[in-house]
């Protein structure tokens, strides 16, 4: 069956049904009531056009609903099976919006010249996991990080999984992809933030570090950790401190672990 525009379709703001976006290469898809109530929140401009199930009649696809036609976005009524074959998977809850990826392409300039307060970045050298990446997302906005940065190539990219796993955080966190991530990591110490490397050999806690000023913690892939030249262009290396059996920890735990140790040391001031 094909996709039908909603009733409520139709732009509050010029009274026609807006231009269908699907196909476009400068879009992506991000799925889940949380994800897409977020987006519509924060950012309704960017929202080309939102995809709700047809058997979805309940009080969250209708606030849903609701906000798209507040903000003028064009809703298709959509089969479950279609939705399915959009994202490849039946966690979608019945609702996918085709959002502007392009209002993503952020430059590390642009977030080190803009912040009004000591830099809190998180920087991850290489993660392959989407899940790992939305989840490393949700706590770097947990934790009131100004951005996560991490390198375009031999990486994961932000993809409709990894937005989903971030739980909103993929459009309140800045993600920021650099083309060579040691040249970053000199960058931002240009900019006087001090870049800490994750590392489980590392003599020193990362209690022992003051991180009251501004600060990059660096976290390397999952089981590899940081490469050789990541690792050498850190300002310094920091353990988290293991009492346990295990050798090392997911890499956003340890991402929550790290921010959050910084967020202490600055107390309520951030």
């Amino acid at each position: 069956m094909a996709d039908k525009p909603s009733h409520r379709s139709r732009s509050p703001r010029t009274g026609e049904a807006a231009p269908a976006a699907e196909g476009r290469a400068d879009s992506r898809l991000i799925y889940g009531f949380h994800a897409v109530l977020g987006k519509l929140r924060r950012d309704p401009e960017g929202v080309f056009e939102l995809y709700l199930s047809s058997q979805r009649q309940d009080v969250r696809a209708r606030d849903v609903l609701r906000l798209a036609e507040t903000n003028g976005v064009r809703v298709l009524q959509t089969e479950p099976e279609r939705l399915d074959g959009m994202v490849g998977t039946r966690r979608h809850q019945g609702v996918i919006a085709r959002v502007d990826a392009r209002r993503r392409e952020l430059k590390l300039a642009d977030v080190l010249e803009g912040l009004e307060e000591n830099a809190l970045l998180l920087v991850l050298d290489g993660v392959q996991d989407p899940h790992n990446l939305g989840a490393c997302l949700r706590v770097a906005d947990a934790a009131g990080a100004h951005a996560v940065i991490a390198p375009k190539d031999r990486a994961v990219g932000l993809n409709a999984t990894a937005v989903k796993v971030a739980s909103g955080a993929a459009d309140s966190v800045p993600y920021v992809t650099v083309t060579n991530l040691a040249r970053a990591l000199r960058e931002m110490q240009e900019a006087g933030v001090w870049v800490i490397g994750a590392a489980g050999e590392a003599e020193k806690s990362l209690y022992d570090i003051d991180q009251s000023g501004p600060v990059a913690w660096v976290l390397g892939a999952e089981g590899e950790g940081l490469r050789r030249l990541t690792r050498e262009t850190c300002d310094e290396l920091a353990r988290i401190p293991m009492l346990g059996s295990v050798e090392s920890l997911n890499v956003s735990v340890a991402s929550g672990i790290c921010l959050f140790e910084a967020r202490r040391q600055r107390g309520s001031r951030g």
